[in-house]
């Protein structure tokens, strides 16, 4: 295993390394989602409307990055030819009626490893009626593919990728095989095409010091804004997938608490710069106050419903 200290604080981490630390794979079907749902989302419409999720089976994402924990729900292969459709015709029979849907796979959906291009075609008539058609991908998976998949759509195309951070040496060490100037060439690029952007980006990300977190997340929701990021969804890295756990025991690693969160949903929504979505999943575990965690939560998810900034909670339990 290649993880080791450097300088006395730091890891080296490689993919080998990120792959010794892992636990075992969930069992998929390559026909069936491995997870739906549908829920309410601020579109690039500037309006809240239905937003359908299918989580595909496929093959795993060939990058490994430190925090990712998205692989425990895939397969060791490429899925058969025909099992993408199929798997979205699954999920359309069980979802309600919508304009708006987002094919989540864990990895990249122009890796052809991982979404058989064969199966383009099929997938776009399957979801003709669909206004909005939102795909994750990595920046190094945003070339021909892309753009004529964009084409074939009829311009209904909107693209996530993980900035994560703005900042170089955390960058560096979350090992997704990029940099700033990657993300920012890819993102150019699905501009020209009319592609609509959206980053991911981590609150407070592993390497990171605990009190850099607000400060260093707003600053990568501003470069991302700068660069034409349509939306930013502000993920609080969470562990989970063994290399965080080792992180944690050696040189420290803490979610963020509730307050970061809300610290950066409170400047974030003043800008009226793109849309924010902050990420509420699991985020009851990062509150330390019973008294006033659901009003809290639910003020953000307000706040990610109408893009606009609501008067913080107070708690005399706690003095938030």
């Amino acid at each position: 295993m290649d993880v080791r200290r450097e300088r006395g604080s730091t890891f080296h981490i490689d993919d080998q390394s990120v792959l010794d630390l892992r636990g075992p794979k969930n069992t998929v079907d390559p026909w069936k989602p491995y997870h739906i749902l549908a829920e309410e989302e601020y579109s690039r419409h500037r309006k809240l409307e239905t937003v359908l999720t299918v989580f595909l089976t496929n093959q795993e994402c060939p990058l490994r990055c430190t925090m990712c924990d998205l692989w425990k729900n895939t397969l060791d292969s490429t899925v058969p030819i025909g099992a993408i459709p199929a798997q979205i015709e699954l999920a359309l029979s069980q979802l309600p009626n919508a304009k708006k849907i987002k094919l989540y796979n864990s990895g990249n959906f122009f890796d052809p490893k991982a979404i058989p291009t064969a199966d383009y075609d099929p997938i776009l008539s399957r979801l003709d009626d669909f206004d909005t058609l939102i795909v994750e991908n990595h920046p190094k998976f945003c070339g021909t593919r892309c753009i004529d998949f964009q084409a074939r759509s009829g311009g209904r195309l909107e693209v996530a990728m993980g900035l994560e951070t703005h900042e170089p040496a955390i960058l560096r060490k979350l090992n997704k095989k990029m940099d700033l100037d990657d993300f920012d060439a890819a993102v150019e690029k699905l501009l020209d095409a009319e592609i609509t952007v959206r980053a991911f980006v981590l609150l407070q990300p592993p390497f990171m010091a605990p009190e850099a977190a607000v400060d260093s997340c707003l600053a990568t929701l501003e470069h991302a804004f700068s660069i034409g990021v349509d939306c930013c969804a502000v993920i609080p890295t969470r562990g989970g997938n063994g290399m965080m756990e080792k992180i944690k025991g050696s040189v420290g690693f803490e979610p963020p608490e509730l307050f970061k969160v809300e610290a950066v949903a409170d400047t974030a929504y003043r800008w009226n710069r793109g849309r924010v979505l902050v990420d509420l999943w699991d985020i009851e575990s990062v509150s330390k106050c019973e008294s006033c965690c659901l009003a809290r939560v639910a003020r953000l998810q307000a706040m990610n419903e109408t893009q606009r900034w609501l008067e913080p909670i107070a708690c005399d339990e706690c003095g938030s």
